[in-house]
């Protein structure tokens, strides 16, 4: 389990078919390194690996073939030079952002960023030809003022289209400099992980009907009426 607030960057200096070396960008004033042990979890851009090698500068995980496709780390072309790192959440630690637990629901894109007088107004879409992940994936459980990890990085939904293809988030300079959010270009790839409580939520309305069903009938006015917002 993780909060979204990213410790540090960090770059992937090789990749294999299932093995992934991991460098972090300061090593040297590393607040992760010091205290960090085989068998920990790390949250890679918000994807949860598992330490199995550590190095003077880094450490080594194994990605399964599955992580790799449903991530940006197939198609690390396409997204940030950096990565973001996180270590899991300690008991008795401060819980500044909201429960992320490292498991990606799909992949988007940055489709604009704007800057404003006190932050940078992102917005994230569906890329071309995954239109229909994002819809059935992703685009149930945004909701307005909602929480919504992208690439680890605890966000608030600040606007979403009606369709939810789409949503925007208000970025304050803390997050926009200390991330890779910074490094996004329109078009790269982001990996997305929909806050927890909204799959719960989803899960017992399936259960309680009878009806499971892929993409979710949750809307906004409907969680106002059931007493959710």
């Amino acid at each position: 389990m993780f909060t979204g607030l990213i410790q540090e960057l960090g770059t992937i200096n090789y990749q294999t078919r299932d093995s992934l070396q991991i460098l972090v960008k300061n090593a040297e004033k590393s607040p992760i390194l010091p205290s960090l042990e085989i068998g920990d979890s790390v949250a890679v851009d918000g994807i949860c690996l598992t330490v199995e090698t550590i190095l003077p500068q880094g450490f080594i995980a194994t990605a399964s073939p599955e992580t790799s496709q449903r991530t940006t780390l197939g198609q690390r072309e396409k997204s940030a030079k950096y990565v973001n790192l996180e270590t899991s959440l300690r008991v008795g630690a401060k819980i500044g952002g909201h429960f992320v637990t490292g498991h990606v629901d799909g992949i988007g894109c940055l489709k604009e960023a704007l800057t404003t007088q006190t932050s940078w107004e992102m917005s994230f879409g569906a890329p071309s030809g995954m239109e229909n992940q994002w819809q059935q994936q992703i685009a149930p459980y945004l909701v307005s003022k909602g929480s919504i990890a992208v690439n680890g990085i605890s966000l608030t939904v600040a606007e979403c289209a009606f369709d939810s293809s789409w949503f925007k988030a208000a970025v304050i300079p803390h997050s926009y400099e200390e991330t890779n959010l910074s490094c996004l270009k329109s078009g790269d790839l982001v990996n997305v992980e929909s806050d927890i409580l909204g799959k719960y939520v989803d899960r017992l309305i399936s259960h309680r009907t009878g009806h499971k069903h892929q993409q979710s009938d949750i809307s906004v006015s409907f969680l106002a009426e059931n007493g959710y917002i």
